[in-house]
């Protein structure tokens, strides 16, 4: 049989492309499934800082796999500003960090903070950088919640 055009018949379901269809998932998908994420890990700990130490970890998992898509986005960070008492720490700050947007911490756990999952992620340390990333919470005068604050200490070698 021959095929006029560009109309390609696969023999096997494992030999088709991949859909190119939206590469977008929804905030609210995205929202829900962080929800969860952040209250599976919550049930499998005693305190914040290892709750925190998981969400580190879950982001490292992720960071591995989005360095490109990361090194292309269309969004900038609010602020990035370089350590002023040492000379290999820089800090990335964010006015409403997405994974803090809709998550709501018990009065019990005051000090977690979501942004740990972003710090975690481990796109430094898989680009060549090793460092010691940590999220903080910052009050903003005026402000009902703080910003974000991802604090990056480079490793000595860098």
């Amino acid at each position: 049989m021959i095929s006029v055009g560009k109309t390609k018949q696969y023999a096997n379901v494992l030999d088709k492309l991949l859909s190119r269809g939206r590469q977008e998932v929804s905030l609210s998908a995205f929202a829900f499934l962080f929800s969860e994420v952040v209250q599976y890990n919550q049930t499998q700990v005693d305190n914040i800082a290892d709750l925190e130490r998981r969400l580190e970890d879950a982001g490292y998992a992720v960071g591995a796999r989005v360095l490109e898509l990361l090194c292309h986005r269309e969004k900038v960070a609010d602020s990035l500003e370089k350590g002023t008492e040492h000379e290999d720490e820089y800090m990335i700050s964010e006015k409403e960090l997405l994974v803090n947007r809709f998550i709501s911490v018990p009065k019990d756990m005051g000090a977690f903070n979501c942004g740990a999952f972003v710090a975690g992620i481990g796109v430094l340390d898989n680009a060549g950088f090793p460092a010691v990333v940590t999220a903080h919470f910052v009050p903003i005068e005026g402000q009902q919640r703080p910003r974000t604050t991802i604090l990056i200490k480079f490793a000595e070698e860098v």
